[in-house]
Formats: structure tokens, C-alpha cells, sequence
């Protein structure tokens, strides 16, 4: 039975491939999971449908990751914190503070957007890579000071 996979299948292939399965694979798992559908004149026509409608879905977020972009580069963030004398902190500065200080400059992103390999622990300025879309990724200056 030939089916249009509407995900990855392991083993099997990628979204939109037309896949030769045994029927009661396709049938018992792959249809009713919504994993795939039957390679039908009508429900090739229908996932095509879908996939431009998706196309241009994920095209829009780009351009407003792009525009999003566009305006971050011009942010330079400070964050006031306690600090020891030797300009460690009292604590550590992640993800979230930033989210948290870039929506206190009017833009909401989400924390999992803000990219960091290890919390800020020392007063300092840092480039902070923030991911708005899987294909548009942009930084903003953070200017760690002492209260």
C-alpha cells in the first residue's frame, strides 16, 4: 500500500515521501497516529494544500524574526546586580533575567530563545546570541553592573 507520510518516520522516510508499506502497518499505526495518509489522487492534492498553507506559515514567522532581528541588534541591555569585590556575582544572570530585561525594554521573547552555554557570574559585558526562528539568529550587548 502506497501512503504520503504527514511526519518523520524512522526508518521509513521524511514528510511528504510516498512510501511503500504493508497494509496493516499502514492501516493499524501509520493512519491512525496521523503519521501518514493513503496515496489517493484527493490526498495528494489535500497535503499539498497543507504544505504551501505551512510554507507560507513558516515564511511569515521568518520575516517577523527577521524584523524582530532587525530591532535587537539595536538593544544594549544593563542589568544591575550585587557583586563581591573581585566583580563576581552574588548569584548568576540567565536566560530568563534577560528575557525579563529585554521585556522590560518593550520585547517579548521567550527564555528559550536566549541562547547561553553557561549563566553570567562575573560584572562585565557580554554578546548574548538570541534565537528568534531556526534560520534567523541575532545578538544583543549585556552590560553586567554593580548595584
Amino acid at each position: 500500500m502506497k501512503v504520503i507520510l504527514y511526519r518523520d518516520v524512522e526508518n521509513l522516510g521524511k514528510v511528504g515521501d510516498i512510501v511503500e508499506v504493508k497494509r496493516g502497518f499502514a492501516q493499524n499505526f501509520l493512519i491512525p497516529k496521523r503519521f501518514a495518509l493513503e496515496a489517493l489522487p484527493k490526498n495528494l492534492k489535500r497535503f499539498e494544500l497543507e504544505r504551501k498553507k505551512k510554507e507560507k506559515l513558516l515564511e511569515e514567522e521568518k520575516r517577523e524574526a527577521e524584523e524582530l532581528s532587525l530591532k535587537l541588534r539595536t538593544v544594549s541591555l544593563t542589568i544591575s546586580v550585587e557583586a563581591k569585590d573581585d566583580e563576581s556575582l552574588y548569584g548568576s544572570i540567565g536566560a530568563s533575567e534577560i528575557a525579563k530585561a529585554l521585556e522590560a525594554e518593550g520585547i517579548n521573547i521567550d527564555k528559550k530563545s536566549v541562547i547561553l552555554e553557561e549563566h553570567i557570574k562575573n560584572l562585565g559585558i557580554y554578546e548574548i546570541p538570541i534565537r528568534l526562528h531556526p534560520q534567523v539568529e541575532t545578538k544583543i550587548k549585556v552590560w553586567v553592573v554593580r548595584k
